[in-house]
């Protein structure tokens, strides 16, 4: 029964259809949605949204990616005129790269500032899922915080999707602090990974609630990749960086450590499962069955996150059991997870990855080519600025060899050199730390180049010493982005 989540009774007045609900969004209104990375975000009423296809040049504002239901049906339909921050469907992507939706990329942790400090303009609608509310007028959130808190903050009128797939027993698991506009004198007094600093609550003012929507809608299967033999070499030369870290002192046994998605990540994280390594935290965006796994084999003390992504298999393990390890896990706001004062004081152990890495360290995160993007900047930058140990992995090949992602300059830049301490292929790795430009080039060239594109690289480094007019960054101008461009001709960069 649906009415037993609703703990204000007077709220049950608000209830309404989603066709009706859909119809509040109206044509150029900038609406705000729940959800970070497929998780948590409203599916039915985006869905019915497009289907009437009357709300055109939407401003489509989230934490992070959402799901079929919401970006793909809104892209397809036409109606989304900009999107921020990221995104991961193929639908929307096209319309992006094709210049039909405009995408500001952000770092996912600027987001709730800005939302706040009114660079987007004006909050017509916050279209929110939730699986419960209190009799004080809070949400309980799902499986993900993301934005939310901001955007029921700062939107005019509130859409709430109660999604009755999720239960209730989720209360105490969110942990919502808000930071509130910048700047601010407020201090985030979280020392230890599982500290609870806030309400496990989003509260809200009932005079907004436009509409309550009853959904049983599950979340989208997160697609999750097995780690290969390419995944299984970066992972354990991963793992050969933090034994090495740790043996020298560097890294404390019991580390905290953020990690990515992907099979890389997965593949990381069974090796961090071994005997080699003690109890360790995690500090991070999205955790992932991976991470579960180590929680219920008491591998991780403490998991922190904004969004909790497992498998249908995975969640159904979640809830079975959640009584036992909900303590175990923090659900925040993603300017908590991704808050770079917290993140430089947990010690992190950052682990993205990258598309092309160039001889001096520089970080393409984002584009194909220059030109094209693929997802987004994420949460990447948000750690690697700030983290106590910043890793950026990447197969170093690409499109069966065709392409190499160790380059001479990479196409687009997201990290400098200044960012990046590790740079990690399946051929081993370059510690950066405290290297001269030259000698991270020659780092890079040895230790994470494939053999097929190593002489070449070796005679680009060459010839740019011979031609450049400072010895500092050596580059040939003439030709540093004669790579892609071979590629875009003839189909290789060989």
């Amino acid at each position: 029964m649906f009415e037993d989540r609703i703990k204000n009774t007077k709220l049950l007045g608000k209830i309404m259809s989603v066709e009706d609900a859909a119809s509040l969004i109206m044509e150029n209104m900038t609406v705000c949605f729940s959800g970070f990375t497929a998780v948590g975000y409203p599916k039915a009423i985006p869905l019915e949204i497009a289907r009437q296809a009357k709300a055109r040049n939407l401003k489509v504002i989230a934490g992070a990616s959402t799901g079929r239901e919401l970006d793909g049906a809104l892209a397809n339909a036409g109606l989304i005129g900009f999107r921020t921050p990221f995104n991961v469907n193929k639908d929307l992507r096209n319309c992006i790269n094709q210049g039909k939706t405009g995408f500001a990329d952000q770092h996912l942790g600027h987001i709730p500032q800005m939302v706040r400090s009114g660079i987007f303009g004006k909050i017509d609608y916050a279209v929110i899922e939730c699986c419960g509310i209190t009799e004080d007028n809070g949400i309980i959130p799902t499986l993900s915080v993301g934005s939310s808190n901001s955007f029921i903050e700062c939107a005019d009128r509130i859409i709430l999707e109660l999604n009755l797939t999720h239960p209730v027993e989720l209360f105490g698991i969110h942990d919502i602090y808000n930071i509130g506009k910048l700047p601010t004198y407020k201090t985030v007094q979280i020392s230890e990974v599982g500290d609870h600093i806030g309400e496990p609550v989003i509260h809200f003012d009932p005079e907004k609630i436009a509409g309550i929507v009853i959904v049983e809608d599950e979340d989208q299967e997160p697609r999750f990749v097995e780690p290969d033999t390419i995944s299984q070499r970066i992972a354990e030369n991963i793992i050969r960086i933090i034994k090495k870290e740790i043996s020298e002192g560097r890294l404390p046994e019991n580390f905290t450590i953020q990690s990515g998605f992907g099979a890389v990540a997965n593949a990381v994280l069974y090796g961090l499962g071994s005997d080699d390594f003690g109890e360790f935290n995690m500090f991070t965006e999205v955790v992932q069955d991976g991470a579960l796994e180590l929680i219920l084999k008491d591998k991780i003390r403490h998991a922190s996150a904004t969004s909790l992504c497992f498998s249908k298999a995975g969640r159904k393990k979640f809830y079975n059991s959640l009584d036992a390890i909900k303590d175990r896990f923090v659900i925040r706001p993603q300017d908590i997870s991704n808050n770079g004062g917290l993140i430089r004081s947990l010690g992190v152990v950052a682990m993205n990855t990258a598309v092309e890495v160039d001889i001096y360290g520089n970080i393409n995160s984002t584009h194909s080519l220059g030109s094209s993007i693929i997802n987004g900047l994420g949460g990447s930058g948000d750690f690697a600025r700030n983290s106590l140990i910043t890793i950026f992995m990447t197969p170093s090949t690409a499109k069966n060899g065709n392409i190499s992602s160790i380059v001479p300059m990479v196409s687009h830049v997201d990290h400098t050199e200044h960012d990046s301490q590790f740079i990690v292929t399946e051929y081993g790795y370059a510690d950066l730390r405290g290297k001269t430009p030259k000698e991270r080039a020659e780092l890079i060239i040895e230790n994470c180049c494939h053999p097929d594109y190593k002489p070449l690289l070796r005679d680009y480094f060459e010839k740019a010493k011979a031609v450049s007019l400072s010895q500092h960054t050596p580059h040939d101008l003439r030709i540093a982005l004669s790579w892609h461009l071979k590629y875009l001709e003839e189909g290789s960069m060989k």
